[in-house]
């Protein structure tokens, strides 16, 4: 299967998890696949069509802060000056809340478009991920051929949420799948386990539907022997659909 491989740094960024409002900003330590939607399409300049659009990465942060933030919430003054319609001054009050955030986030993306590689050389928009304020930058754009592989591990990404029932490793948790810019910024949800540690998978349960190998990436390096597992996610389509070995 050839990919797109495309390696992203950054200084900071932080994934907000979208029903809090007030007081608290907690951020996923992943980024949701809404967040990796949004990316693509911020690199082409346009809302692409999900339909046959997969993705698998790897991310890490070097650690995870709290940062006190300040909202600043104005209103117009009941007095105009004479002659306009402008008021005199602005009344506004501060509001202080907490924001978790990632510091030195590094995302590994593979899309299972390796067409766009000379889009992502010259994105369209400036290169950020989570925040608009959290710049970032391109550290390797490249294509490369994924192989099947049986010695695999997975570690600091997300799985499907079938994959729970085989590890007790990795926390389920409901994320933003894919917002529709289309129909009013309509969202989309699904579940799926969060993996920051290293699991084998000789150590998963194994049923017989389950595949005996993965997609792997020659490229990276190997950990007492094993190459790292991909798991390729849809955008739409069923909650669990992943593309078989190409």
């Amino acid at each position: 299967m050839r990919v797109l491989k495309v390696v992203l740094e950054g200084i900071t960024t932080s994934f907000r998890y979208p029903h809090f409002m007030m007081g608290v900003q907690p951020s996923f330590p992943m980024p949701p696949p809404a967040t990796i939607y949004g990316h693509i399409c911020s690199a082409l300049g346009e809302w692409v069509d999900p339909e046959g659009l997969a993705f698998a990465y790897h991310f890490t942060a070097q650690e995870s802060v709290v940062d006190l933030e300040h909202i600043h919430v104005l209103s117009a003054s009941s007095g105009k000056l004479p002659g306009s319609h402008y008021p005199k001054v602005l009344e506004g009050n501060v509001n202080p809340f907490k924001r978790t955030v990632l510091f030195q986030p590094r995302l590994v993306l593979y899309l299972n478009k390796p067409e766009w590689e000379s889009a992502f050389r010259s994105p369209r928009y400036p290169v950020i991920l989570g925040r608009s304020q959290d710049l970032a930058t391109y550290a390797s754009i490249q294509v490369v051929d994924l192989v099947p592989g049986e010695q695999v591990y997975f570690e600091h990404t997300i799985l499907p949420y079938k994959m729970a029932a085989r590890t007790a490793v990795g926390i389920v948790t409901l994320m933003p799948r894919w917002i529709d810019y289309q129909h009013n910024r309509q969202p989309h949800f699904a579940r799926y386990l969060i993996l920051q540690r290293q699991v084998k998978h000789s150590d998963l349960v194994h049923f017989d539907s389950e595949p005996d190998s993965y997609l792997t990436d020659p490229t990276t390096t190997q950990v007492n022997g094993m190459t790292l597992g991909l798991v390729f996610h849809t955008f739409i389509g069923g909650n669990d659909e992943t593309p078989g070995l190409a």
